[in-house]
This record gives C-alpha cells, sequence and structure tokens, in this order.
C-alpha cells in the first residue's frame, strides 16, 4: 500500500502552529531558552477569580480569559523538581481566531509576552515584528 499523507487533526494542526511560531523565537534567544518547555493544554487548569480584573505577568489574557500560562521551576507532588513551562491553552486561542492567520497572531502575542516575562524583557525584544496595538 501506498504511503498517503495522514490527515492531522485540529489538535496536531494546533501543536504544529505553536511550534512554528516558538521555532522563531528560538532562532532569537535559543540558548536563553533552553531550560523552558513548552506545551498545549486544551483549557486552563488553574485558580480563577472573577473579581481579578488584571492577571500577573505570568498569565496572557484576552481580558479575562487566559491564553496562556508560564509556570516557574518548582517541585512535583513526589518532591521532583521540574523545569519552567509555557503553556499555551488551546480552546481559548481557537475561539479567537477565525482563520490560519489570526491563530498565528494570538499564539505570537501568547509565546512573544510569556517569554519576555520569563526572559526578563519586553514583548518587543521578543517579536519586533508584532502589532502590539
Amino acid at each position: 500500500m501506498p504511503d498517503l499523507p495522514r490527515h492531522r487533526t485540529r489538535g496536531e494542526q494546533f501543536d504544529a502552529a505553536v511550534l512554528d511560531v516558538y521555532a522563531d523565537v528560538l532562532d532569537r534567544f535559543g540558548d536563553r531558552l533552553d531550560g523552558l518547555d513548552i506545551a498545549v493544554d486544551m483549557i486552563p487548569r488553574m485558580r480563577m477569580d472573577a473579581s481579578v480584573s488584571q492577571w500577573s505577568d505570568e498569565v496572557a489574557a484576552d481580558g479575562p480569559v487566559p491564553l496562556g500560562r508560564l509556570v516557574p521551576v518548582g517541585v512535583d507532588e513526589e518532591g521532583t523538581p521540574t523545569r519552567p513551562r509555557l503553556i499555551v491553552f488551546r480552546r481559548p486561542v481557537e475561539e479567537r481566531s477565525r482563520d490560519r492567520l489570526e491563530l498565528e497572531n494570538w499564539l505570537r502575542f501568547v509565546i512573544a509576552s510569556l517569554v519576555a516575562t520569563y526572559l526578563n524583557v519586553s514583548p518587543e525584544t521578543v517579536d519586533p515584528r508584532f502589532d502590539w496595538e
């Protein structure tokens, strides 16, 4: 049977889009990001308080909706040290994206914002091409 191109699921397409955007950031800051893991989660799994009007810098959000989060170094339940992790929340980002270009722009916003927090630089330093207005 010939090898046919395999259909990619929406999740696989999203993961690939995240990696494409992150690859651009790695090209600029590669060695400074060696210790940072990147992951995709379907939805935010974090405590949310409706009375909070602004998120900390560790959360990239669209108003009250978190789109991604930077999880610092820590220790898991077994006492094992964990690496810092940048998590992109798939559903909230997809819901704001009407097409591939909007998806890329939202991912650039989330990834540049969180990498900037991780590196303690401005988002413009991470992605000078992005229109932050």
